[in-house]
């Protein structure tokens, strides 16, 4: 006669069948459970990582650069022309550059600016036209409260020429030396100025900065010293004083930009009769690489002479834009 199982034996024997692979499978639920967590770590580490390459490479592009090169050139020609008229031709190039990178509350903008440029007349050997070094720094910081509006800036400014200047009408010196005479060369002169103040922008195309100034002016050559009121022994004259700063740049017409910039420096030694540059440009644009420039420039500086001085080009230009 068989005998049924009991109840109790086929639970044991289930048991017994049952229990090594409940254990393998726990053991192999456990393991694929670390090696996910293995996985999710080693995932939150690489973006991790990526967001810190993502961050400094971002960090390095807050840079913000422009460049402009251009060039400008007359010619006029005659042959047999009743009415007369002088063969001329003038060449002209510059270059136009800027650098801006702001990081939290603090800026700092860099400009620059380069032109060189000769003509010639007739039978004349050719003369310098335009010659111009120019470069401007600031550093601006902008925090919260009071300095949101009116924010400490420390800049530095510089100005010079390339190449010789020559006086073709008078000797500026008073000497009576055959003209021409040279009142210039590569840094002499050359001014420099250093201001610690304080900026404000009214308007979003307007900026000013008033500020304590150290000024330099640099003559390294020797004989033009006394023109510009250095030391014949010395190469550079210092001032203290207070330096103002204004700087407008706004399209006024569809293309047309008009920009102006107005410095002035009073030295603590002679207030009431400041130096002066007034610097002003309309550009207008007639496609991506051709535009009409008027520009012209007024300076005083009675250390110099007691006269203004005057400076104005009319140009048609082609631009090409590197940055």
């Amino acid at each position: 006669m068989t005998r049924t199982p009991t109840p109790s034996l086929l639970v044991l024997v289930a048991i017994l069948v049952f229990s090594p692979s409940l254990t393998f499978a726990q053991a192999t639920g456990d393991a694929a459970v670390r090696d996910a967590a293995r996985a999710a770590a080693k995932a939150a580490e690489r973006t991790a990582a990526e967001a810190r390459a993502g961050a400094a490479a971002a960090d390095s592009t807050l840079w913000a650069h422009d460049l402009i090169a251009n060039i400008s050139g007359t010619q006029a020609g005659f042959q047999n022309w009743a009415e007369g008229g002088v063969n001329t031709l003038a060449l002209s190039l510059g270059l136009n550059g800027q650098s801006q990178k702001d990081y939290g509350a603090w800026a700092q903008k860099h400009t620059y600016r380069l032109s060189f440029g000769l003509v010639k007349q007739d039978t004349l050997d050719f003369r310098k036209a335009e010659d111009l070094i120019r470069f401007a720094s600031t550093f601006t910081y902008a925090g919260g409260g009071t300095f949101n509006v009116l924010n400490p800036v420390f800049a530095v400014t510089g100005r010079s020429q390339f190449a010789s200047g020559f006086n073709f009408n008078k000797d500026p010196f008073g000497e009576d030396r055959p003209t021409p005479v040279k009142v210039s060369e590569f840094m002499s002169p050359a001014t420099f100025t250093q201001s610690l103040g304080l900026s404000w922008k009214p308007r979003e195309y307007v900026s000013q900065r008033l500020g304590i100034a150290a000024k330099e002016t640099v003559v390294l050559e020797e004989g033009l010293r006394t023109l510009y009121a250095v030391s014949p022994d010395k190469s550079v004259r210092f001032e203290l004083g207070i330096d103002a700063f204004t700087d407008f740049q706004k399209e006024i017409f569809t293309n047309v930009v008009y920009q102006s910039q107005f410095g002035a420096f009073a030295a603590f030694n002679n207030p009431d009769k400041p130096d002066i540059i007034w610097e002003n440009a309309l550009n207008m644009k007639v496609n991506s690489w051709l535009g009409v420039n008027l520009e012209w420039t007024v300076l005083y500086d009675n250390d110099v002479s007691t006269q203004a001085q005057f400076k104005e080009i009319f140009a048609v230009t082609v631009s090409y834009h590197f940055l």
